[in-house]
């Protein structure tokens, strides 16, 4: 998602494939043995195959919207550690089947504790956005757009729960987002890509 967000804000065509990774295409698998999502092949073949990577690729091609023009030091501090302990909390709140040698047969016990985990790292974006309309002011930094699909993704785990919680500026951020022109654009949803199949191009900002 948020290398969608990038490709999209600046402006930049790409065929769009969308990938079922139970049923990972060949195409994909030759194009980066990571064989996970997102991949990005250039022109020449030079492969892009990680998230983070392709945003900066993107907004150094055309950044309209100044995502790069925050404190190079703040953003990196807050994508590290959405992609270090939140992410790690995240994926095992919302899929604690996925880790059965972790929770010793109790999954929802488990689930919840890193649930309680990762919102004490949202209580430290609610922090920050009590002072501004966003992360790092007034405007979206890359920071914002590189956080708000996992936020997004936390948010909808439990809807009502989420809903309750004392962060009404972080659910206001969030929300904001969500209304914007720039998520409708890059939400489509798309058919798995088969090979021979007419090309998808990825919607773009105007």
């Amino acid at each position: 998602m948020r290398a969608r967000l990038a490709v999209a804000v600046a402006g930049l065509r790409c065929e769009l494939r969308e990938v079922v990774l139970r049923s990972k295409p060949p195409e994909l698998l030759a194009a980066s043995p990571k064989a996970t999502v997102p991949v990005l092949v250039l022109p020449g073949a030079q492969v892009i195959a990680q998230s983070l990577d392709i945003m900066r690729w993107a907004l150094a091609q055309r950044d309209p919207q100044g995502w790069l023009s925050h404190p190079l030091g703040a953003v990196q501090a807050l994508i590290a550690a959405n992609d270090g302990g939140f992410k790690q909390h995240l994926d095992r709140y919302k899929y604690p089947e996925r880790h059965p040698a972790e929770h010793a047969g109790d999954p929802q016990a488990f689930a919840l504790a890193h649930r309680a985990r990762a919102s004490g790292l949202l209580l430290g974006l609610e922090a920050r956005l009590r002072e501004h309309a966003w992360l790092l002011g007034a405007a979206p930094s890359l920071a914002d757009m590189a956080l708000l699909p996992f936020v997004r993704q936390f948010a909808h785990t439990d809807g009502a729960w989420f809903a309750a919680q004392p962060w009404p500026h972080l659910a206001r951020w969030l929300q904001c987002w969500e209304a914007g022109a720039l998520f409708e654009r890059v939400m489509g949803k798309y058919p798995p890509w088969q090979a021979g199949q007419p090309r998808v191009l990825a919607p773009v900002m105007g």
